[in-house]
């Protein structure tokens, strides 16, 4: 047991984070130097009746109705006051999703909402909507021999020479139970992703074992954005229409403009669009056709990295 006042370390999206919550959801990490992030927790305060999202004072404060209210600074702070009662796991999903998103913002990094595999020492993400089948695709993949990259947030950054980089994201995959069991998956001792008294959500955390996980940063190889539509079909996109694939798929997009990173953020939407290459990929959504259309998925991608068979990350 830590004593009062003891911090955990980790890292995640390509960050080193201090924080006085443990989160079991992140594998401990140690590094050198001082932290990019803290994460700070105040007393409980008196119960978040409404959800929603304000700048104020140079800061983000993000409330989460019976969960917490989560303040964002600088790119580096976030102090967490949960509401009464409140479920842990809850406290860590929003601030695993939209206080890190609005941290990433206010850093102007690009988050992606979008999963990602490892193929030839290239990540390729996997963009889309919630709904998309992002994780049910990532677990095909992971099923296939294929490691992990990150698990609905997707963070790209930028090296000195401008070639844009995927980092390391959660170690785990979010699936609802139908595609769960479709899997072959059980959801016997899985912790549901959402915990409601009022109601059971049928959204399982599946988690990946370190040796399915890639843990370091990637080039970025291709970029793939989910829809559904009637027939299967693939799709290059090119010029503004992969710049705006690409905004339209921003994780917390909504938080941009209170992070006040506009500008960084269509630079880094364009840049991207120019240097990788995007593709719409159009599915049915249908089980029967799953595996069929995976493996066309599978062929482009044998034309971006020709030794595919031979691409996948070891383990």
């Amino acid at each position: 047991m830590r004593a009062p006042g003891e911090t955990h370390d980790y890292s995640v999206f390509g960050l080193k984070v201090r924080s006085a919550l443990e989160i079991p959801e992140l594998e401990p990490a140690r590094w050198d130097g001082d932290p990019d992030v803290t994460i700070a927790q105040s007393p409980p305060s008196q119960p978040v009746a409404v959800s929603g999202m304000r700048a104020a004072d140079g800061a983000m404060r993000i409330d989460i109705a019976d969960v917490a209210r989560f303040t964002v600074s600088g790119g580096e702070r976030i102090v967490v006051e949960p509401s009464p009662g409140a479920d842990p796991r809850n406290i860590r999903l929003f601030l695993l999703g939209s206080a890190f998103g609005a941290l990433l913002h206010q850093r102007a990094l690009l988050p992606l909402h979008a999963n990602a595999v490892a193929i030839g020492g290239k990540a390729f993400a996997f963009m889309g909507q919630s709904g998309a089948g992002k994780s049910t695709l990532a677990a095909w993949f992971h099923d296939r021999g294929f490691s992990i990259l990150a698990d609905d947030v997707c963070v790209i950054g930028f090296d000195g020479e401008g070639e844009p980089r995927a980092y390391p994201g959660l170690p785990r995959l979010r699936l609802w139970l139908d595609a769960l069991e479709s899997s072959g998956r059980s959801a016997d001792g899985l912790n549901r992703s959402y915990v409601d008294p009022a109601r059971q959500h049928d959204k399982f955390d599946v988690p990946v074992a370190s040796e399915a996980m890639v843990t370091r940063e990637l080039p970025l190889g291709g970029l793939f954005v989910l829809e559904q539509k009637e027939s299967f079909a693939i799709e290059r996109l090119s010029g503004m229409a992969a710049a705006e694939a690409i905004i339209a798929n921003t994780y917390r997009g909504a938080y941009v403009a209170a992070a006040k990173t506009q500008r960084q953020h269509w630079q880094s939407a364009v840049k991207l669009a120019r240097v990788t290459p995007v593709f719409a990929v159009r599915r049915t959504m249908r089980f029967e056709t799953f595996n069929d259309e995976n493996a066309r998925l599978l062929e482009q991608l044998s034309t971006i990295v020709p030794t595919l068979c031979d691409s996948r990350e070891p383990r």
